[in-house]
């Protein structure tokens, strides 16, 4: 029953690059982010089932694993044990639909979580907490129906997504009401894009229709993301295999360029497979990266042999990478990132998840993969003086 935490650790790598590279800018001028801020939360679902909301992470203060209730105050876990023991009820009582209620969000890198109909079920190991884990169908938040969105708040703002990397499930939007009032959102379906969503994949072949899970009564809960499918044997371990053997003959007799920071365009590095092995070269002809051929396993985790340290060079070169095999853009454009929305899945071998997503979303934006903000194509809203933060429940239809 322990979670895979490899999706979950690239996800966390590309947002601490991104937060990274926001934070380059400089510090405002603004008075400090308050030590909680509210999340209001609207029930725009029309579904008629108590509502539970969940605000778990780490306290930024002092690296301490915990949750945080309705007021924002930090409450940390209890040792756990081996079997795993139940963690606290940490549950705060959501809007009923066509209702809201505010929450204090405090200085965490967390997640809110959101359930209908049932509680979740955490659990205590001696390593910490144990989250849900629905690619195993023994996990007792199999079928329960429930979402997160993760965020962090910092001295330097508030950062906030809608996510699709572990999984496609109950929708919803994000937003921040800026210091001057206005208000950024993202992450809401075009009308219908829900069934849109799952109608697409299950007309897609090759297994994707393999990645949705529904209760034993039909009622479809969610699709995992194709990192478990390849895992749990849903979807073919070969289903990248023609791609990725292309890009490697490309490869073998053309250059690839990867300029990794758009704000330094000056930083270059220079691929070309040899024997197998895909090596970079830095403006001097220097070796500082290389990389083995990736599995499916690996594009679409974006770790193992396709691994991203926060470093510097491979970090960025493999995060580069990543984006190129999931969107299918590494055989049309030798100078990567390619950035541009239209060029994206257009090969029949592809991440056909995260194609489907993206096509739903009302405004592209989505985070399908760990680094889908490459190129700022994420569902991700960012302010450095947050008055307020919004979580809005959507229909599933």
């Amino acid at each position: 029953m322990l979670r895979s935490l490899r999706s979950r650790l690239a996800a966390a790598a590309g947002a601490a690059a991104l937060v990274g590279a926001l934070l380059t800018l400089g510090p405002p001028a603004h008075a400090a982010v308050p030590d909680t801020i509210p999340l209001k939360i609207t029930n725009n679902s029309g579904r008629g089932e108590p509502l539970y909301v969940y605000n778990l992470g780490t306290q930024l203060s002092s690296g301490r694993q915990g949750w945080a209730d309705a007021g924002g105050t930090f409450h940390a876990w209890p040792a756990g044990g081996n079997p795993p023991t139940p963690a606290p009820d940490a549950s705060i009582p959501g809007p009923a639909a066509g209702q809201s209620t505010t929450i204090r969000l405090p200085k965490f890198s967390g997640r809110v979580y959101f359930s209908y109909g049932r509680k979740l079920v955490f659990r205590l190991t001696t390593g910490g907490l144990v989250q849900p884990a629905v690619q195993n169908p023994a996990d007792p938040n199999r079928d329960i129906l429930f979402n997160w969105s993760e965020y962090t708040l910092n001295d330097s703002g508030l950062w906030l997504n809608s996510t699709q990397v572990d999984m496609f499930s109950a929708p919803y939007a994000v937003g921040v009401q800026r210091s001057d009032g206005s208000v950024s959102s993202t992450g809401r379906l075009r009308p219908g894009g829900y069934n849109g969503f799952f109608n697409a994949l299950r007309g897609q072949p090759g297994g994707w229709a393999n990645l949705i899970q529904t209760r034993p009564d039909g009622t479809v809960l969610r699709a995992l993301a194709p990192l478990y499918g390849v895992e749990t044997g849903a979807l073919p371990r070969s289903v990248m295999d023609d791609y990725v053997n292309r890009v490697w003959q490309k490869y073998a007799t053309t250059t690839l360029t990867v300029t990794p920071f758009a704000d330094r365009p000056s930083i270059k590095y220079h691929g070309r497979v040899s024997g197998g092995v895909l090596r970079f070269t830095d403006g001097s002809g220097a070796v500082v990266t290389s990389f083995q051929k990736p599995d499916a396993d690996s594009v679409f985790g974006c770790h193992r042999l396709l691994d991203a340290p926060n470093d510097t060079v491979r970090g960025p070169i493999s995060r580069t990478l990543c984006a190129g095999f999931n969107r299918s853009t590494l055989l049309v454009n030798p100078d990567q990132p390619d950035t541009t929305a239209a060029s994206f899945y257009q090969d029949p071998v592809t991440n056909h998840y995260a194609r489907k997503i993206h096509a739903q979303m009302a405004d592209g934006k989505a985070y399908a993969f760990a680094f889908d903000d490459v190129g700022h194509h994420e569902s991700l809203v960012h302010d450095a003086a947050p008055r307020q933060a919004y979580l809005t429940l959507d229909p599933l239809n």
